[in-house]
């Protein structure tokens, strides 16, 4: 007899045709094909940031979102940042310093050439405060708005009002701040998150017969330039020896006056010791001469007080006494010597007079 079977046995499990995995699975399954989906699907960039839950903002940028095509408030600074993918779409905008290059821009001069300006640099900057408005009414590509169509009007604007001489040469240095100018009104009435930094403008291209023109003419105009300065250069030199030689003029003037002081110095000096020695041989004279006149009044003086009857007979005796020569005769020797005791007598009497009028006279005086 078969042994009883157990009713209670649990049933086995059902076979699989297949492995099956759990709900915890899936998910990361499909977290790590969505994460890694930018690098499996190289498609376009906005596919991949559409698909992407991890993105990185780069510096010298912000990141901007759209959700459903509309554009969120959202501005997320550089790093690392996370989205819902394929619903959420992102997009970074620079907002430093960037240059536009606006090439080939051609246009009309008022005289009917055209010319072509080849390149045209634009430095201009998004102000962070103002890119959700600025991309809100002109998308990311607002500089296409603002800056490439708007240098293409400008440029045309300014090349109509002036002529080919103008455009070229007479102005072209004030086409960068013109340029700069009405870039920025325009950007400051309708977008005034866009600030105008600098504006370059290359030298425009024009028709190959007027541009050899303009070489001609710069040529002459640059050999007449040479001419002028060749000639300032003549000139200068002539005004530099004209002053050497008024400056050796002035000096040798300068020297004759100055020896010609000296000389005059030496004959004043010289005037000056003559006239001392003249008044020193003056006064030397003078003092002779006063000394003379003394001696000599004093010996009148002294004659005077000399000339005595008693002094001049006495001198009358020894003026005989020397006379060695004697006369003999009767009559002639002693009437001769008679006559002139006579004459000498008479002469004495009178200066015994005067003598004795004189020093009554002194008496008188003294009295």
């Amino acid at each position: 007899m078969d042994p009883p079977q157990d009713s209670a046995a649990p049933p086995s499990p059902p076979a699989q045709s297949g492995g099956s995995f759990g709900i915890p699975a899936m998910l990361v399954f499909a977290s790590i094909v969505i994460i890694a989906s930018p690098a499996m699907v190289p498609s376009c960039w906005y596919t991949r940031n559409s698909l992407s839950i991890l993105h990185q903002v780069p510096e010298g940028h912000v990141g901007v979102y759209w959700k459903g095509g509309a554009l969120l408030k959202t501005i997320t600074e550089p790093g690392f940042h996370l989205k819902m993918p394929l619903v959420t779409q992102y997009e970074p905008v620079l907002v430093t310093l960037q240059t536009d290059q606006v090439r080939n821009i051609p246009c009309g001069t008022k005289g009917g050439v055209m010319i072509n300006f080849e390149k045209i640099e634009v430095v201009n900057k998004l102000k962070k405060e103002y890119v959700y408005e600025t991309l809100l009414n002109y998308g990311v590509n607002y500089d296409n708005t603002w800056i490439y169509d708007k240098i293409h009007h400008e440029i045309n604007q300014f090349c109509s009002s002036h002529s080919l001489q103008q455009v070229y040469i007479d102005v072209f240095d004030q086409i960068d701040e013109k340029m700069k100018d009405a870039l920025q009104c325009g950007c400051t009435k309708y977008a005034p998150g866009i600030e105008i930094l600098s504006v370059r403008v290359t030298k425009p291209i024009i028709p190959e017969r007027i541009r050899r023109n303009y070489e001609q003419m710069e040529e002459e105009r640059t050999k007449v330039l040479i001419s002028i300065e060749r000639q300032k250069v003549v000139e200068k030199e002539s005004e530099t020896q004209k002053k050497m030689a008024i400056h050796e003029a002035e000096k040798t003037a300068t020297v004759s006056n100055i020896l010609r002081e000296q000389k005059l110095k030496e004959k004043e000096n010289a005037m000056e010791l003559q006239e001392i020695e003249n008044q020193m041989f003056i006064a030397h004279q003078k003092c002779l001469a006063d000394a003379d006149f003394y001696s000599a009044m004093k010996e009148a003086e002294a004659n005077k007080m000399k000339l005595t009857p008693e002094f001049l007979e006495l001198k009358f005796i020894e003026a005989i006494a020397n006379n060695t020569k004697i006369f003999f005769g009767h009559k002639v020797v002693p009437d001769m010597v008679l006559d002139q005791r006579l004459l000498v007598g008479n002469f004495l009497e009178n200066v015994s007079q005067q003598v004795h009028g004189e020093r009554q006279m002194k008496s008188d005086d003294n009295a």
